[in-house]
């Protein structure tokens, strides 16, 4: 896969997706998140790949927002239409059928940290800072991350984050939810590839099943989210992987999936 504006390469059964701007501290311009999800279209048809990590080029930036130079001259309908753009690359993402980890390297600010909360897990490096400062620039956060952050952090935490534009440091974002782990700099990468290489040992199938429900079930009444939950569950019953994986238990042995 040749891109512009994206590193690509892959270690084992791990993807991993290096966002590639360092002198606009990887600013998500459009055509960078066009690239994104031409990317991830290839990486879920590539069986070999069981989990992905998506992290910034340089030291300073996981990604320091959108791109304002782009953004600057918009009109209300440029810039709704804009937004509409970003919220679709980014639940296309969330919906991905394998794990998709932000590994965050510095600066994780407005689109930035939506394309943050759009992955399934988010680990962060100790200099990791995050925020949403829309507000400081007469806006407010158009890649969902009015929606997504108080989902993820609670409603107080988000009104604070939203409205006051403010940063937040790595243990910060420990301490609401809105990260799984906290690392120094240089174990950062390597933390993220022992997730996934966990991730590869499991069965393809169930892992993206578990994602689908977790993602359907979250809008839906408990009871709905159930039978959301009844249905894929009864599914698994129809795979090899689930075949393979009961028999193993039964034999005392590790399982070999094989993603049907």
């Amino acid at each position: 896969m040749g891109f512009d504006y994206l590193l690509y390469e892959t270690k084992g059964a791990i993807a991993i997706v290096t966002l590639n701007r360092p002198k606009a501290l990887n600013a998500l311009c459009a055509p960078l998140m066009k690239e994104l999800k031409a990317c991830l279209k290839e990486i879920g048809d590539d069986p070999g790949v069981a989990g992905v990590i998506l992290t910034g080029s340089g030291e300073k930036a996981f990604a320091a927002g959108a791109d304002i130079k782009e953004m600057a001259e918009m009109t209300a309908e440029e810039g709704m239409r804009h937004a509409l753009f970003l919220q679709d690359v980014l639940f296309f993402l969330e919906q991905f059928g394998k794990p998709v980890i932000a590994a965050v390297n510095g600066f994780c600010l407005g689109a930035g940290n939506e394309l943050a909360m759009a992955c399934h897990w988010r680990v962060a490096s100790e200099k990791a800072r995050f925020g949403q400062p829309e507000v400081t620039l007469g806006l407010i956060p158009g890649a969902m991350g009015s929606q997504r952050l108080p989902r993820l952090i609670g409603k107080g935490n988000a009104m604070e984050w939203i409205c006051t534009g403010n940063m937040y440091g790595a243990q910060d974002a420990l301490r609401v939810g809105l990260v799984n782990k906290v690392t120094p700099p240089d174990e950062l990468l390597e933390t993220c590839e022992k997730m996934i290489s966990d991730v590869a040992k499991r069965s393809p199938i169930a892992v993206e099943y578990g994602i689908k429900a977790i993602n359907q079930g979250e809008e839906l009444s408990t009871l709905q989210a159930g039978q959301v939950e009844a249905n894929l569950f009864g599914l698994c019953f129809a795979t090899q992987d689930m075949q393979e994986g009961t028999q193993a238990f039964i034999e005392k042995r590790k399982p070999d999936f094989q993603g049907h």
